[in-house]
């Protein structure tokens, strides 16, 4: 039945795709947001999705069969108020998600603190080249599709499986609607300290996502992880696949960088993977995502082609541009972790050439401070790392970050960065930006200037 559809929170990843779907599957869509930005503005707009910016109650008509509400979006909202007097019906994302998409198919979900979007697209890639027409949600905008979520035309779903809660009214991570048959956790960390008190809630939501696979499906993950071990020990029916190790999915690097390696199950080379990404912790994504498909019967030969042409997604140590030799990066890193491996897959790449960080600690995590003192090592492998100084006042970013000595300068605004960066940055330099926030446009700023 066609459906009037209204999304609070419509250009979020996550929601934008949402209404991509439902707008595939007929329905009149409509939302409201307070940031309509690109890309996703501009994927709602090609889709003829109207966005209104604010949150009126009077862009919701009352006629409307059902509003979703993302999980950004508080009670207080004055578009919530409005519908929750109205007697409109409402649901979350991730719920809607589950009764009117995931129900029908296979769904293989990608977890864990890190990589989960770049798995995800990978995973989508390889299952596309291996002409099963997958559909797919993707928490970031993919290089090698036209959008970040499809229905498909198959029988197998790619979710990205966010362990964020679902929304106001529901505090369960949001992956435990989405039921997968192939359950990859790329790995377990503290994050989101606004949801989450410490790891073990973290991993009580893992404990209970283990308990809707079914014992006919798979569990995928790293054997050196501890956290995700101590969570399998509570209980898990379905089938394990470990990766690293020599008893199962492993890699051996023929380039340093990970840009080239061969891929081995036990003893047996399975796979030659020559691809465009970096870093041991995208070859980690790799092996999940070639034990995820190898799991439902695609051949090494079709993964293999997906390897080599596979695009990634934008913001993933992706290059803004190039002037006088130096190479301006944007990466999405917003966790010490993330932007340990980052760092150090750029520096094998680049070997001595100088590496300038540019990071806003714009997680919520991030700008609580939450991750204290494995701020300064995240950035060790940097010969500048340039701050800007997080809004809130309780912590001093200066002080967490004294181990890196003379090679870390904190600023109160973009322009000066971009003016200090300017200033000290010399030919065949990579200007590596790190930020999940749009950064106020910093990247062109810099190219601008430089």
């Amino acid at each position: 039945m066609r459906m009037h559809i209204h999304i609070l929170g419509i250009c979020g990843t996550f929601m934008g795709g949402v209404a991509l779907i439902a707008r595939e599957l007929g329905h009149d869509v409509t939302g409201s947001d307070l940031n309509v930005y690109p890309p996703m503005a501009d994927a709602l707009k090609s889709s003829g999705i109207p966005v209104h910016i604010g949150y009126e109650p009077s862009a919701i008509d009352p006629k409307t069969d059902l509003v979703i509400i993302g999980n950004g979006i508080a009670r207080q909202n004055a578009c919530v108020d409005y519908l929750l007097n109205q007697g409109i019906n409402y649901t979350s994302g991730s719920q809607w998600m589950c009764e009117n998409v995931l129900r029908h198919q296979q769904v293989l979900a990608v977890s864990g603190t890190h990589g989960k979007t770049t798995t995800t697209a990978l995973l989508s890639w390889i299952l596309e080249t291996a002409g099963l027409n997958p559909g797919f949600l993707i928490g970031g905008v993919p290089k090698n599709f036209p959008n970040t979520a499809r229905l498909g035309g198959g029988k197998y779903f790619v979710i990205e499986a966010d362990e964020y809660d679902t929304a106001f009214f529901d505090k369960r991570s949001k992956f435990l609607h989405y039921r997968p048959r192939t359950l990859m956790i790329n790995n377990i960390e503290y994050d989101h300290a606004d949801i989450f008190p410490d790891i073990e809630a973290i991993k009580k939501q893992f404990q209970y996502l283990l308990r809707t696979v079914p014992s006919n499906g798979c569990v995928i993950f790293p054997q050196s992880d501890k956290n995700i071990q101590d969570v399998l020990s509570r209980g898990c029916s379905a089938n394990q696949i470990s990766i690293g190790n020599n008893n199962s999915w492993h890699a051996t690097l023929i380039k340093k960088d990970g840009s080239e390696f061969e891929c081995y199950f036990q003893a047996e080379k399975r796979a030659t993977i020559t691809w465009s990404l970096l870093g041991d912790h995208n070859i980690h994504n790799a092996l999940a995502a070639i034990a995820a498909a190898d799991s439902i019967g695609v051949s090494m030969q079709q993964i293999e082609k997906a390897f080599a042409t596979f695009e990634n997604v934008k913001r993933r140590l992706e290059i803004r541009g190039c002037v006088n030799n130096i190479t301006v990066y944007d990466d999405f890193a917003h966790h010490p972790t993330a932007i340990a491996a980052t760092i150090d897959g750029l520096r094998k790449k680049v070997g001595k050439e100088r590496i300038i960080v540019i990071a806003q600690l714009g997680s919520n995590s991030m700008r609580m401070g939450a991750h204290g003192d494995a701020l300064a090592p995240a950035f060790h492998a940097a010969d500048q790392v340039h701050i800007l100084r997080p809004d809130d006042k309780s912590w001093d970013v200066a002080t967490l970050l004294k181990p890196l000595g003379n090679k870390v300068f904190v600023y109160n605004t973009v322009s000066d960065i971009v003016d200090a960066v300017s200033e000290t940055a010399s030919p065949y330099d990579h200007v590596l930006v790190m930020s999940n926030k749009g950064f106020d446009g910093i990247h062109e700023k810099l190219l601008n200037h430089l």
